[in-house]
């Protein structure tokens, strides 16, 4: 059980993702075009996890990646697939109303 429970979980404090949100972290909703419609955090783009490889060019150059979803799944898949990209400053920020709370 822990083993999927540290799969799926945010990586960071609350602290931590506060500070990387504001210092201007590049915060990406991993889910689907409507799902993002719905409902999603000020300023995130919009880039679901089918596509994170065919939009990688949109990830150079950011300081702190910070990846969100519903549940945690898809932005923590999104963020091994941008670490094997060889970005080393991902942060998986878990659902996005989480990243929400902390977004000023």
């Amino acid at each position: 059980m822990g083993f999927f429970s540290n799969l799926f979980k945010s990586n960071t404090s609350s602290i931590n993702l506060t500070e990387l949100i504001n210092e201007g972290g590049f915060l990406v909703d991993v889910r689907s075009p409507l799902e993002f419609k719905s409902g999603s955090v000020k300023g995130a783009v919009n880039i679901p996890l089918d596509q994170i490889s065919q939009q990688i060019k949109k990830f150079e150059n950011k300081k702190n990646i910070i990846v969100f979803c519903r549940s945690g799944n898809r932005s923590g898949q999104a963020k091994r697939i941008l670490e094997q990209q060889g970005f080393k400053n991902v942060t998986n920020g878990g659902t996005w109303e989480n990243v929400k709370k902390y977004k000023h």
